[in-house]
């Protein structure tokens, strides 16, 4: 009961959580450098015709409704509500031929996990398959031992993918319980009331005082038994207690998700819409010593924002009335961050990523819809920023009408394989099933992604 008490203060696993951080940065014999990763969730799938693969030399009915910019990329051309990312093209990569054939939503697993065999909707296995984060949480840990490895903003369970066969210790610590945000309605309007962040609060009656009189008295009883433990076990399980009451009772982690300690002038660079306000508290969190961050941007739990299926279809919309108001607010999002990461020196060490989980139909007016476009899993883009890695430059192609991968296809285990690799975990590590079986992290031969490394 009084270990249950103390673990369930942070809602997961803590001293394990501790523990196997430990252990990694013994194994390795010196502290890794602190990688992050930012995730970008566009829930939904975005329309790559309309954001970053523009076609505008296509019939109206294949290029949709919107104009193309030119970018600091000579010759790169994206869409015109894009114009900041347009400005700072020179310092991201567009990946134009992602492959999604295996891709769904709800839940959106197949890319977080970098699995193709991750489709709930065909395997009953799929949620078995951890995350990418979750694995990384596993391999490398936290960047500070008060601080969680996996935090994700949630919108909806069927949004993230989380740890599976690695248990529950390594699914992501929910963002949306330990800070105060705006709520917003499902159709992105502003509620004007703000969630409690009560999870850092002690529960009436346990004071300070009282938890620390329970890690005494576990400290007792461990001593009764200290005579058997001839590895030093009971000793180590003493200071990951220690440091887990540090990370609910402790400033660090309650900081870093307190957006009221940010300077007012970057509040206001970033703005008072939710999203940005994630995004802020992203860049604060890696700061303190989070390892991955995913945001699920999304208004509603269904499907997910980025859905435009048509006009008729609320609260989805159609590419004008749906993805046109999105497409200004993310483009503010995602420079905003991208700059503050590099003013805080913190851009070479954390990679940003910019995706959903397929693309749309190259035609508009699907479902009876005037300008809608539905799921299209043949082909999409994504943005990455960040990381150290080379950037300003264009990966891959589609075809003419922007409905099939041209060249340079990139699979989700590619995905993965990017990412590990970039986090400095082993492309051959394994991990086991629930009947004990190794099973890869990187499936189906995947290979990191050469041009940016």
């Amino acid at each position: 009961m009084l270990k249950a008490s103390l673990a369930g203060l942070a809602g997961l696993t803590v001293p394990d959580l501790l523990r196997h951080n430990a252990q990694v940065l013994a194994a390795g014999g010196s502290t890794p450098k602190p990688k992050s990763v930012i995730l970008l969730w566009m829930a939904g799938g975005p329309s790559q015709i309309d954001t970053w693969d523009p076609k505008p030399l296509r019939p109206l009915n294949n290029r949709g409704p919107f104009s193309v910019i030119d970018t600091a990329l000579p010759g790169v051309q994206i869409c015109e509500h894009l114009p900041k990312s347009a400005q700072m093209l020179d310092k991201m990569t567009l990946i134009r031929s992602m492959d999604a054939k295996h891709s769904n939503h709800e839940p959106n697993t197949v890319f977080q996990t970098g699995n193709v065999l991750a489709e709930a909707r065909t395997n009953p296995e799929a949620e078995k398959y951890p995350s990418i984060a979750s694995l990384i949480a596993k391999f490398k840990g936290a960047n500070h031992p008060a601080m969680p490895p996996y935090v994700a903003f949630m919108k909806s369970r069927s949004h993230l993918a989380f740890a599976g066969y690695l248990g529950k210790q390594y699914d992501p610590f929910l963002a949306n319980l330990a800070t105060r945000l705006p709520v917003y309605t499902d159709v992105g309007r502003d509620t004007g009331s703000v969630t409690g962040a009560d999870l850092f609060q002690l529960p009436r009656g346990l004071s300070a005082d009282r938890i620390e009189d329970r890690r005494s008295l576990m400290e007792e009883f461990d001593r009764f038994r200290s005579d058997l433990d001839q590895q030093g076990t009971l000793q180590a399980v003493d200071a990951y207690r220690q440091q887990a009451v540090e990370m609910v009772m402790g400033r660090r982690a309650q900081t870093a998700f307190d957006i009221t300690r940010e300077p007012e002038e970057t509040r206001q660079k970033y703005g008072k819409h939710l999203w940005c306000q994630q995004a802020l508290i992203a860049r604060r969190l890696v700061e303190a010593g989070v390892t991955f961050v995913t945001l699920d941007l999304s208004y509603h739990s269904a499907s997910g924002t980025w859905d435009t299926h048509g006009d008729n279809i609320p609260p989805y919309g159609g590419i004008k009335n749906g993805l046109g108001p999105l497409l200004p607010l993310f483009d503010h999002l995602l420079t905003t961050l991208v700059q503050d990461l590099q003013d805080h020196g913190l851009l070479d060490q954390t990679l940003v990523m910019a995706m959903g989980e397929f693309g749309r139909t190259p035609n508009m007016g699907t479902q009876d819809s005037t300008d809608g476009r539905n799921h299209w899993p043949e082909v999409m883009s994504m943005c990455l920023a960040g990381g150290g890695l080379r950037h300003g430059q264009v990966i891959g192609a589609s075809e003419h009408d922007g409905g099939r991968i041209l060249s340079r296809p990139v699979t989700p285990p590619d995905l993965a394989a990017t990412l590990y690799q970039f986090m400095g975990v082993p492309l051959d590590a394994a991990y086991l099933d629930a009947r004990g079986r190794p099973r890869p992290i990187v499936e189906n031969e995947g290979k990191p992604i050469a041009e940016l490394f």
